[in-house]
C-alpha cells in the first residue's frame, strides 16, 4: 500500500473555489501521485456519511474530473456507502485506488467499523488517499478532534477512537482555516491544545501531507507538532521531514 494522508488534495474546502477543483501542486503532491500511478486505475470511494447518496455520487463526478484533469486517469470511481455496503469485498479487490473521504469524523468512524474495514485494508495493495476526516480515521487511535457546535462542550463527547490501523500518526486537518475558529465559545486552538496532554498529533494545512510507502511516513510541507499541551511547528512548505 502506497498511502497518502492530505489535510485537503484541492485547496481549501471551506473557502469558494471552482466548480472542478485543481489537485494541488504544492509539495509534491500531484509529482508523488504519478510516480505511483503508472495506469489508468478504478477507484472506490468510502463515504464519510453513508447515507449522504446525492453528494457522495456528486463528490465522485468531480475527484473523477479533478484526477482527469491531473493526467490521472480514473476508469470510474465507485462511491461506497449505505447503498452497497455488502460489497465492500468485492469492491476492495478490483479496486486498485481508494478514497477515505471528508466529512465528519466520528459518522465516518461507524460506517467504517461496520464495513470491517480496519481488517480488509490490512490486505490491500493499492494506493490510498486520506482526505480530511479519512486521514484522521487512517491513524490506529484517532483523534476526533470537535467540529459540529455542542461537541466541545458535551462531556460524553468521545475525542479518542479506534481507527483503520494504517498509521499511528494522528492528524488535524485545516489547520490554517481552523485555529482561530470559535466552537462552544473555545478557539480550536485550545482545544487541541488541551487535548494533546491525552496523546500528540499533527496539525496540517491544506497542501500538506503524509505519505507512507515501504515501512517510512515523511512528512511534506507546514506542520505542527502537539503534544502535553504545547505546540511547535516542524516542517516548511515545500520541505520534506522523514517521520520513522
Amino acid at each position: 500500500m502506497t498511502l497518502f494522508l492530505t489535510s485537503s488534495p484541492s485547496g481549501c474546502p471551506f473557502e469558494p473555489g471552482p466548480a472542478v477543483p485543481r489537485l494541488d501542486q504544492r509539495n509534491h503532491f500531484v509529482a508523488n501521485l504519478r510516480a505511483v500511478w503508472q495506469h489508468p486505475r478504478l477507484g472506490l470511494a468510502l463515504a464519510a456519511d453513508p447515507n449522504a447518496h446525492q453528494e457522495n455520487d456528486a463528490m465522485c463526478r468531480v475527484f473523477r474530473q479533478s484526477f482527469a484533469d491531473a493526467h490521472l486517469p480514473l476508469t470510474d470511481l465507485v462511491p461506497c456507502d449505505s447503498r452497497n455496503p455488502e460489497e465492500i469485498c468485492a469492491l476492495l479487490a478490483r479496486s486498485s485506488f481508494v478514497m477515505l473521504c471528508g466529512g465528519h469524523v466520528p459518522t465516518q468512524n461507524h460506517f467504517f467499523s461496520q464495513l470491517g474495514l480496519p481488517a480488509l485494508l490490512q490486505n490491500y495493495h493499492g494506493i490510498v488517499l486520506g482526505v480530511s476526516a479519512g486521514s484522521m480515521n487512517a491513524a490506529r487511535l484517532v483523534y476526533a478532534a470537535p467540529e459540529e457546535p455542542g461537541e466541545a462542550s458535551d462531556p460524553h463527547y468521545c475525542r479518542w477512537l479506534s481507527g483503520l490501523g494504517l498509521t499511528e500518526t494522528r492528524i488535524l486537518p485545516h489547520y490554517q482555516f481552523i485555529r482561530d475558529h470559535i466552537l462552544d465559545g473555545q478557539r480550536v486552538e485550545d482545544i487541541a491544545l488541551a487535548d494533546s496532554r491525552q496523546h500528540p498529533f499533527l496539525a496540517l494545512p491544506d497542501g500538506s501531507y503524509l505519505m507512507c510507502a515501504e515501512g517510512h511516513e515523511t512528512l511534506y510541507g507546514r506542520a505542527w507538532y502537539f503534544t502535553d499541551g504545547t505546540m511547535d511547528e516542524i516542517n516548511e512548505d515545500e520541505d520534506v521531514l522523514p517521520l520513522r
